[in-house]
This record gives C-alpha cells, structure tokens and sequence, in this order.
C-alpha cells in the first residue's frame, strides 16, 4: 500500500562545516542541480536569516527554498515548515550557516540546534587545502561534541591530487564514517560577493553554466547513492502549527526587484494561507504599488546600488506618497526603511533623494557592520501586536532623524536591552530590523 501522506516524509540532511568559508554553499549547489540531473526533485532549506542563499537553492534545483532558523523560530515553526517544503519532494538538503555549533551570541539557534530539531544527519563539509591526517582529529571532535547530532558523511573539499586524497581517506578510515566524495581545489567554483554576502542569484552574469559545471564536478567526485541513503525522515507532521506574525493587510503590495529582494518566503506564504492578497511591483522599473492596496511591504535589499534610478522614479515615488496621504500601511524594513527616508548617502558621498515619508537621513559613506538578532515588541499595534523575533544586517548609519515614534523596543540575542528602533510617522513605519516570526 502506499504510504499515507500524513505520515509519510522524504528523507532529508544538513550540509555544515566546521567554520565559514569551507565550500559549503558552492557544495550545497552543486549537490541540489546533480541531484536534480539524475532525475530527483529535490527540496532545500537555508539555516538562519539568510536572503541570498536561498535564491542561489532555487536557481539550483528548481524548487523553492524555505529559511528555517532555530534562534527566532519555535520547534513547532521548524518542524512545520520544513516538513510543507518537503511534501510531495523526493529529498530535503538543508545548508548550515557558519560552523556547525556556531549560533547567536548567547550560543542558540546554531545548525546543530536545526539539524537536533529536526532530526536531520548531517554531512560535514571539510575544507583540506592545508591540512591531512589532522582531519581526522578534526571529524572526530566534531562527531563526539553533541550526543544529539549525527555527523554521518564528510565530504572532502579542496583536495590538491589523487595522493592527498588517500592520505585523508587512510586517516578516516578508522573511524567508520562515510567519505561521500573528495572534490579538487576549482577556480570555476568560485561566487562573487559584496559587502552583504554573495551577489544575488539574478545578478550572476553565467548562473546556469556555473550551476551545470559544479554538478559535473559533484557527480564525478561524489558517491550521489550513498549520499542520499544517509538522509533521515522528518517523521510525522505535528500540529503543523506556525507562529509567524499576521498579514499586514488583506491586499498587500509587496516590492521586488534587485533592490528589494530580501523579502522571506515563509512570511508572504503564510500571509496568502491566512486569506492575503499578495501582488507585487517593481520600484526600479517605476511601478506603482497596487491601487486597491491597504498595506504595502518594502523590504530590504541593496537601494544603495539603485539609489540614482529610484530617485528618479516618479511614479513609484507618487504611488507612496498617495497610498501615504490616504492613510495605506506602509512597511519598510532595512533597505525598505531606508527608501522611506527623506535622503540617502552613497558610498561616493553623494545624497539622493528617498520618499520623505519618514525623517530619516542614511549614509554608507562611513561603513559601519550593525549584526545581530532582535528581540521586538511593538510599541503601539501596528505594524503587530505581538512580540517578534528578527535580525539586523546593514552597514549604513544614521545621519539624522527628525521628530517621530519610536516603532520597537528592542533587546539583543542575550537579552541585554537596546535603544528603541524605528520610526513611525501616521501610518508609514519601519525599521533596520528584519522580522522573521513570532518571538519563541
């Protein structure tokens, strides 16, 4: 009989590393589109509050990707999630982020936090361009660290010849863990970044002759059948309970574009399951949000690239600045919050002009790393009620801020209390912060 789709799940695996840096989302790529050439639908998951990796998944596989982070959501959120992105797929491969027990400041919601939550074996990737029989103290310490993480397989990366390669296998060899695959060191499996991670998905010049390429690779150098045998069911689905924050209307226009990519897929999904309407423009195109809009979402992105031709863009501009006058929610966040702005500096030094919907005044002239997760809770009901768990990534500063409400009361990933973020003018708000789901 075939399994009951209640109860039944894929088989699925966290791909980690034992720091940054090691090959683990080139890996995870190439993985997703060999996998996907032998004829396998695959699903992906993106550990913590990443924007950037998951389009690269998407591109990759050809499914969509889920962000499952273990600090800001309930085990409840994880599990649910991950288990409506794996129904009706052949596999789940979930990415790591940082080193495998890598988590927040005070110490939570690492990879090993999602894989224990989950249930998920995890493949440790290993950088070995400097190193060879270390590996093996390396893996075991790894293995031994949490008795509630599986490191199954390891796969080798950056391995220089045929010889460096065995001495590596013989110093394993003891230790009676998989060796899924041994990759060579490869210029072609290089990514372009800038100041905020990789450049986006729809920004590489050649995605799908790299994607293809690395799978070559994969598949010549990785044993894609033993792989997919160390993948472990999700189990059975729970409540299938989310805490994720309300929709912020029942009509929500939503910006995109490669100014404002940094939208999360779980949010806008769980907002169309509540009953929302989701439509879309583009401001780099000089779209107007919807006109039967009652709540419009920019997010963050890179406007600090764009900021000249979003300047320039008098209908978008003019759409803001009607739905604002007619009392519309607007929501920015991060690059969103910045656009709201009545001035943006650039890099070069150079101020252009934003909405003016909210007196703000921002600057990347003088770099600063702001990092971090957020503890939120609305000082008044909109744009929620609820207590929030979020993230703040940005290098831009403050220059000035004119008299307005205060939108957040704030406290870091230890609880240590913040300054209060945001601002909120009439019913235009927003803030540096990213909102990822009810606070646990």
């Amino acid at each position: 009989m075939p399994a009951d789709p209640a109860t039944f799940s894929p088989g699925g695996f966290l791909i980690a590393a034992p720091s940054s840096g090691a090959g683990k989302t080139t890996l995870t790529l190439a993985l997703l589109r060999a996998l996907k050439h032998v004829g396998l639908t695959v699903a992906s998951g993106k550990s913590g509050p990443d924007y950037i990796d998951p389009r690269f998944h998407e591109a990759a596989s050809g499914t969509a990707c889920i962000n499952l982070d273990a600090w800001a959501m309930t085990p409840e959120t994880l599990r649910s999630l991950a288990r409506d992105r794996a129904q009706g797929q052949d596999l789940l491969l979930v990415e790591g982020a940082m080193g495998l027990f890598d988590g927040a400041a005070n110490g939570k919601g690492s990879a090993a936090d999602l894989a224990s939550t989950l249930g998920l074996p995890v493949v440790l990737v290993v950088d070995c361009a400097k190193q060879a029989q270390s590996v093996a103290a390396l893996v075991h310490g790894f293995r031994i660290f949490r008795d509630d993480v599986s490191v199954a397989g390891v796969l080798l990366n950056r391995v220089g010849s045929a010889r460096h390669e065995a001495m590596l296998r013989q110093a394993l060899a003891p230790q009676d863990i998989e060796v899924l695959g041994a990759l060579p060191r490869s210029k072609d499996l290089v990514l372009p970044e800038r100041h905020l991670g990789l450049v986006q998905a729809g920004e590489h010049p050649d995605l799908e002759r790299f994607l293809d390429g690395a799978a070559r690779l994969c598949r010549d150098h990785v044993d894609l059948g033993r792989l997919q045998k160390i993948a472990a069911s999700l189990g059975p689905q729970g409540t299938g309970k989310k805490h994720l924050p309300a929709p912020l209307g029942q009509k929500v226009a939503v910006a995109r574009d490669t100014a404002f990519a940094f939208s999360y897929p779980h949010l806008l999904e769980t907002w169309r399951q509540d009953g929302a309407e989701i439509s879309f423009f583009s401001p780099l195109a000089d779209e107007a949000p919807a006109a039967d809009a009652d709540a419009i979402y920019l997010p963050g992105g890179y406007p600090e690239l764009q900021a000249g031709r979003l300047a320039r863009a008098e209908r978008f501009k003019a759409g803001l600045k009607g739905a604002a006058e007619a009392g519309t929610l607007i929501y920015g966040e991060c690059g969103g919050y910045m656009t709201l702005g009545t001035g943006l500096i650039d890099a070069d030094g150079h101020r252009h002009e934003m909405l003016g919907l909210l007196p703000l005044v921002t600057s990347f002239q003088a770099r600063k790393r702001h990092l971090g997760y957020r503890k939120l809770r609305p000082l008044a009901r909109l744009p929620w009620s609820c207590a929030l768990s979020a993230h703040e990534f940005h290098y831009a500063s403050i220059v000035s801020e004119g008299a307005a409400e205060r939108l957040f009361a704030a406290e870091d990933a230890e609880s240590n209390r913040l300054a209060d973020m945001g601002l909120r003018a009439g019913s235009v708000m927003g803030s540096y912060a990213h909102v990822i789901a009810r606070a646990p």
